[in-house]
């Protein structure tokens, strides 16, 4: 199964709101498995994230940054067979 990861931040509005629209595509129909990383866990992950959040990677492919990109998502979903 695809794994779709968000990195986020709480209290951040965009991720939420990619969360959300995710959760919309599973229940159309697409299959995957949904992740959330919070950046604030890691230094690494903080300091490489915070400007782009959220990012999201669709099997280890980062497909959409800042605002999410639901097209994106999708193209790369209908490409690894979802």
């Amino acid at each position: 199964m695809n794994q779709v990861v968000v990195y986020s931040r709480p209290g951040c509005h965009l991720c939420e709101e990619a969360v959300d629209a995710l959760v919309t595509l599973r229940n159309d129909g697409y299959r995957f498995e949904l992740h959330e990383v919070d950046i604030e866990s890691e230094e690494a992950l903080l300091r490489r994230m915070l400007e782009k959040i959220p990012v999201v990677e669709v099997d280890g492919e980062i497909v959409s940054e800042l605002v999410l990109d639901e097209t994106a998502v999708r193209a790369r979903l209908d490409t690894v067979g979802a």
